[in-house]
């Protein structure tokens, strides 16, 4: 499940509204609820969301910023926890997106990992995207491949020492 437009969902304070103030040649302005881009919007929205599901979070539920993941082991138990979600969204008046939400999958893509029963796995996409990389020829492009290799490491045994050699040339 995905959260629309989260941030937007947070009614700023009242004495906190002229922080945001603006002003463009049609006249002065302020946010009355959180904007993007303020220093602390992210921590604040996360804040919010780990209170609202907070009895639901590791146990049904995992959530990164505005992306919700509801885990079950049988459909009886996916509607039991849906139920407990959107009591939980209705009481907080916290709306998700219905074009960015999937239920009752068996797998998906959470945060660019494969997610399943089995567990968390590389995301297949990415693997034949690492394939068809070309070999690096330039600083840059080991960066890239070096990264990429990172954001799959925990897949990969011992990826450390067999990646030493791409880190040496990056120094």
């Amino acid at each position: 499940m995905d959260t629309s437009r989260g941030y937007h969902q947070i009614k700023m304070l009242p004495e906190d509204e002229e922080k945001t103030a603006f002003i463009t040649e049609y006249g002065l302005y302020c946010w009355k609820v959180m904007p993007f881009g303020l220093k602390y919007s992210g921590a604040t929205y996360q804040q919010m969301v780990n209170s609202i599901f907070a009895s639901q979070i590791e146990r049904n539920m995992e959530i990164y910023v505005d992306d919700m993941l509801l885990k079950s082991k049988t459909k009886a138990d996916h509607l039991q926890n849906l139920m407990e979600t959107f009591n939980r969204l209705r009481e907080s008046r916290l709306k998700v997106n219905p074009e960015k939400c999937s239920f009752g999958m068996v797998f998906g893509i959470f945060l660019g990992y494969m997610i399943s029963e089995r567990g968390i796995e590389p995301n297949p996409d990415k693997i034949q995207a690492l394939l068809m990389i070309e070999p690096p020829k330039s600083y840059k492009e080991v960066k890239k491949l070096t990264g990429c290799l990172g954001a799959l490491n925990r897949f990969i045994s011992k990826s450390g020492k067999k990646n030493l050699s791409f880190f040496k040339n990056l120094k």
